[in-house]
């Protein structure tokens, strides 16, 4: 099995590249002007700003994927373990990010898929 580590480490830094910049530039800025967003978006979810939202994108998706690459480019014995429950958690993320803002960029199902 450890013929995927590398594939998965590579699909888990694809996607903590994505989150950081995105995560710290929502909690920096809760508003969402520095992303070209506004709290409009998420009008519907049970956030008034972003700094949730963006903190959640920050540690879980991009902190925690870039941990979990290492891991699995190390070839670490729990990177397959943890690989999965990233993959879940980003797939859970994207879907009730849809259900609250709706689909509205073609990253959602990229990143879905790669969950």
């Amino acid at each position: 099995m450890k013929k995927y580590f590398i594939p998965l480490g590579a699909v888990q830094l694809i996607t903590a590249i994505g989150a950081i910049p995105a995560g710290l530039l929502f909690a920096l800025d809760p508003s969402g002007a520095r992303m070209g967003t506004t709290t409009a978006m998420i009008a519907n979810s049970p956030f008034h700003s972003f700094l949730i939202p963006g903190l959640f994108l920050l540690l879980v998706n991009g902190i925690g994927n870039a941990t979990g690459a290492f891991l699995s480019f190390t070839g670490k014995k729990n990177a397959g373990e943890t690989g999965l429950l990233l993959g879940i958690i980003l797939c859970l993320w994207i879907t009730i990010q849809v259900f609250w803002i709706g689909l509205t960029s073609f990253l959602q199902p990229a990143f879905m898929l790669a969950g």
